[in-house]
C-alpha cells in the first residue's frame, strides 16, 4: 500500500523518472522526420506532396492502433503493454535507416506508429490507477517527457542527418528508444491495482452512442481540425523555409521546433482560462491567435516567422487542451471510450494534415498551404460556437492533454 509517506522515497523518484521516459519514448520518433523532409525528397526523388507521407503513415497507423492498446492494457496489464511496445518501437525505427527504396522507409514508418499507443495510451491509465496522490505531478512529468521527446527528436535527428546522414538520424533515434525502454522496464514498476477487464463489455455499443452525440461529434472534428493544423503548418514550413529567400539547413530546421518549448510553457495556463470562461471561449481565443500567427509566416522575415510559429503551435495546444476537456463533459456514459474517439480523430486529423497540403503545395506553396490552414481553423471555430454549449462541471473527468500533447 502507498500512501503519501511514498512520495518522497527512492522508489517514487524511479517511478516517476519510468513516466518520464515513457513520455520521451512515445514521442521522441513520431516526428522527427519533420525537419528531415526536404533532405529525404531529395534522396529518393519525390515531391514534397508523396515524401510527407512519410509522417502520415505513422500518424494513421496510431490513429488505427490507439482503441486497441486500451484493449490489450485492460486485458494483460500495464506494464505488460507499456514495456514491449517501448522496446518493439525501437525496432522498426532502427530498421528505417536500412531502406532502400521510399517504400521501405513508409512500412517502417507505419510500424512505429503501430507501436506508438501502447505506450502513451497506456501510461496515463498507469498513472491514474497506481498513484493514490500526486497524480498531477506524475502527469506533469509525463507531459514533460513528451515535450522532451518531441523537440529532442526533431532537433537531434536534424542535427546528426546534417553531419552525417539520415540513416544515422534514425540510428541514433531507435538507440534512445533502446535506452529509454530498458529505463522503463528497470524502473516502472509493476501495477498494484490493475484489475482485468473480460470480455463481453459494451464497447462497441457506447462507441456508436457517441457518434450520435452531436455535440461528441462536434468535439471529434474539432479534434481532428486542431492536428490537422499542427502537422500541416510544421511539415510543410520546412520545405517554404528550405528555399529563398530564407534557405535553412537541414539542422537549422530541427531547432525551429523550439517553439514548441514555448507553447508547452504556456499550455499550462489555459486550465485556469477554461475553467473561467469556458471551453469556446478559449477555443475560439486559441484559434485566432493561431491563424495569426499562420499569417505571419509569410512575412519574409526569419524572426517574424518564429514569432508566428510560436502564436501557432501555442494556440493549437491550448485548443486541444479545450478540446480534449470537453470530451468529457459532454459524454454522458463511458467517457474512456468517448476519450479514445477523440484521440483517434485526433491522430486521423494528424494524417490528413500531413498528406492533403501536399496538393496545395504542389499547385501553389506555401501561400496556399497557410490558406488551408487558415480555412481549417475557421471552420474549427464555428463548430465550436454552433455545438459547444457550456456545460455543467464533471468531477474527475478525464482529458487527453498529456497523452496526445505532441504534434
Amino acid at each position: 500500500m502507498e500512501g503519501m509517506l511514498s512520495q518522497a522515497t527512492p522508489r517514487s523518484t524511479t517511478r516517476t523518472a519510468a513516466v518520464v521516459f515513457a513520455g520521451f519514448c512515445a514521442f521522441v520518433t513520431l516526428f522527427a522526420p519533420q525537419p528531415l523532409l526536404p533532405m529525404l525528397a531529395r534522396e529518393f526523388g519525390v515531391s514534397a506532396a508523396a515524401i510527407s507521407l512519410v509522417v502520415t503513415a505513422s500518424t494513421l497507423a496510431v490513429a488505427m492502433a490507439a482503441p486497441f492498446a486500451g484493449v490489450v492494457a485492460d486485458r494483460f496489464g500495464r506494464k505488460r503493454v507499456i514495456v514491449p511496445a517501448a522496446f518493439l518501437l525501437a525496432v522498426p525505427t532502427l530498421l528505417a535507416a536500412t531502406a532502400t527504396s521510399f517504400g521501405q522507409l513508409l512500412f517502417w514508418r507505419f510500424l512505429q506508429g503501430v507501436f506508438t499507443p501502447g505506450i502513451f495510451a497506456v501510461i496515463i491509465a498507469y498513472i491514474n490507477e497506481e498513484w493514490e496522490a500526486g497524480a498531477g505531478a506524475a502527469t506533469a512529468a509525463y507531459v514533460t517527457g513528451t515535450v522532451l521527446g518531441g523537440f529532442s527528436g526533431r532537433a537531434l535527428a536534424a542535427l546528426v542527418a546534417s553531419h552525417a546522414s539520415w540513416r544515422w538520424a534514425f540510428v541514433m533515434l531507435g538507440t534512445l528508444n533502446l535506452l529509454g525502454a530498458m529505463a522503463i522496464r528497470a524502473w516502472l514498476p509493476a501495477g498494484r491495482r490493475f484489475t482485468r477487464t473480460r470480455r463481453g463489455g459494451p464497447i462497441g455499443g457506447a462507441m456508436l452512442r457517441h457518434l450520435r452525440n452531436p455535440r461528441l461529434v462536434a468535439t471529434y472534428a474539432v479534434g481532428f481540425c486542431v492536428m490537422f493544423s499542427l502537422l500541416a503548418t510544421f511539415t510543410y514550413i520546412n520545405f517554404y523555409l528550405a528555399a529563398p529567400p530564407f534557405g535553412l539547413s537541414t539542422a537549422a530546421l530541427g531547432l525551429l521546433f523550439a517553439v514548441y518549448l514555448v507553447g508547452a510553457a504556456v499550455t499550462p495556463t489555459a486550465g485556469r482560462a477554461i475553467d473561467r470562461f469556458g471551453h469556446r471561449f478559449a477555443l475560439v481565443a486559441a484559434f485566432t491567435g493561431s491563424a495569426t500567427g499562420v499569417c505571419l509566416t509569410l512575412v519574409h522575415s526569419l524572426p517574424v516567422v518564429m514569432i508566428g510559429l510560436t502564436l501557432t503551435c501555442t494556440g493549437v495546444f491550448i485548443a486541444n487542451s479545450a478540446g480534449s476537456s470537453y470530451v468529457g463533459s459532454a459524454a454522458t456514459e463511458s467517457r474512456a471510450s468517448a476519450v479514445g474517439l477523440y484521440v483517434t480523430f485526433y491522430y486521423l486529423g494528424g494524417s490528413g494534415g500531413s498528406a492533403i497540403p501536399g496538393f496545395f503545395w504542389t499547385h501553389g506553396g506555401w501561400p496556399a498551404c497557410v490558406g488551408l490552414i487558415v480555412a481549417v481553423q475557421l471552420v474549427t471555430i464555428s463548430l465550436a460556437l454552433i455545438f459547444w454549449q457550456p456545460l455543467p462541471k464533471l468531477a474527475g473527468v478525464p482529458t487527453l492533454t498529456a497523452a496526445i500533447e505532441e504534434g
